[in-house]
């Protein structure tokens, strides 16, 4: 568990005999609120950040370097001179002008986004006991919690867990008990797991129950 200041879903599994086929329903697993929601963990994205000022303050040290060679009667770099004559002579329908446009958007685009976004994706907000404590669980913790108690309900075999943000893949394997009784038992673990978890946003469960493939 995290108490810092949020990947693809994090999944364990059980692995039993056989392959698992088959899908049940998909119940909600709901915990009532205690407290509030810690909020999502934003990430501080230093290395894009360090990257973009390196970049941005290079470009205008040479812009900033040619323009006072320029003040000083100086001829400006051949780059500069090779640039301002094919913007003068390009077509703005030209394929080149088009591909550093769309590159300029895409990267536009891309740091917009990194702005606007919190990131820290495999970190799950937990409910605030105080308005002092932050924590959060990772999605492996999480989804390694919720297999250890669906194995614990009788009649499973093998299970796997994959977490997301709002929802929780659990994928079982039973043998000796009616898959429906099994089910109903992991309906009532999972919600008391989702509980005690703690999460600031209880995750639906979509539970698989089938038999075991025979073997030969």
């Amino acid at each position: 568990m995290s108490t810092t200041g949020q990947g693809p879903a994090e999944e364990y599994d059980a692995s039993g005999d056989g392959p698992m086929s088959g899908t049940r329903g998909t119940p909600d697993v709901a915990a009532p609120p205690v407290g509030k929601g810690s909020g999502r963990f934003w990430s501080p994205r230093r290395v894009p950040a360090a990257l973009v000022a390196a970049l941005l303050a290079a470009g205008a040290g040479i812009l900033l370097y040619d323009i006072a060679a320029v003040r000083a009667h100086r001829p400006a770099m051949r780059w500069r001179r090779a640039l301002a004559r094919q913007l003068a002579e390009r077509p703005l329908d030209d394929l080149w002008v088009r591909v550093g446009a769309g590159v300029a958007a895409a990267l536009g685009l891309w740091l917009i986004v990194l702005a606007v976004t919190p990131g820290l994706r495999d970190l799950l907000p937990m409910r605030r006991p105080h308005p002092d404590v932050r924590a959060a669980i990772r999605r492996g913790a999480a989804a390694l919690f919720l297999r250890d108690r669906v194995m614990e309900v009788s009649g499973v075999r093998a299970a796997r867990v994959r977490m997301g943000r709002r929802k929780a893949d659990v994928r079982v394997a039973s043998h000796f008990r009616d898959p429906d009784d099994v089910r109903a038992d992991l309906d009532t673990a999972l919600a008391e797991a989702a509980r005690d978890l703690g999460l600031a946003h209880p995750p639906r469960a979509a539970v698989r129950v089938a038999r075991p493939g025979r073997k030969g």
